[in-house]
């Protein structure tokens, strides 16, 4: 089982399909983060929610803020299809 449960997760967004976006994008900011880190340069933001450790993966650890409520999305109005 997943944990954060996946009806908490749908409840802080719109859709499903917004929830896989938004944890894609910022599993990806928190996996460039690790990476940069021995570089020293400090581009991308750290994980926003304990991790415990590096056992935690990046998609583990987006969910787990967004169920947190750390991390929003914002839809902009009028794009989309017509």
């Amino acid at each position: 089982m997943i944990e954060p449960k996946i009806d908490e997760l749908l409840a802080t967004v719109d859709s499903k399909y917004t929830l896989v976006i938004l944890s894609a994008k910022r599993a990806r900011e928190i996996n460039s983060y690790y990476n940069q880190l021995g570089e020293g340069r400090g581009e991308f933001v750290p994980p926003l929610v304990e991790t415990g450790g590096l056992k935690n993966k990046p998609l583990s650890i987006a969910l787990q803020e967004i169920a947190e409520g750390k991390i929003v999305f914002e839809r902009p109005e009028g794009v989309g299809i017509k």
